[in-house]
């Protein structure tokens, strides 16, 4: 599913416009990757939670030259699916 057809499952399932649904998907990323930013945690609870994950940084190797690289330390992303979710797909 990408963008264009989660809004259009949104609209269909609250009974709102395809151009409320946009700005509702807009601003619901926006608060999520606002949280990230600032080093919080979004939960829901029920469907998982998003975090933020720092790497250290590590060798790694070029494997078409097979030499050795620095890869710079990083944060990532991290999501944890809630139990209500898992059950859910099980």
């Amino acid at each position: 599913m990408n963008k264009t057809e989660l809004i259009n499952a949104v609209a269909e399932k609250a009974g709102l416009s395809k151009a409320d649904s946009k700005k509702a998907v807009d601003a619901f990323t926006e608060a999520i990757s606002g949280a990230l930013k600032s080093g919080d945690k979004v939960a829901l609870i029920g469907f998982g939670t998003f975090s933020v994950k720092e790497t250290s940084a590590r060798e790694g190797i070029n494997p078409s030259t097979k030499q050795k690289i620095k890869i710079a330390a990083k944060k990532v992303a991290k999501f944890k699916a809630g139990s209500e979710l898992n059950a859910a797909l099980n």
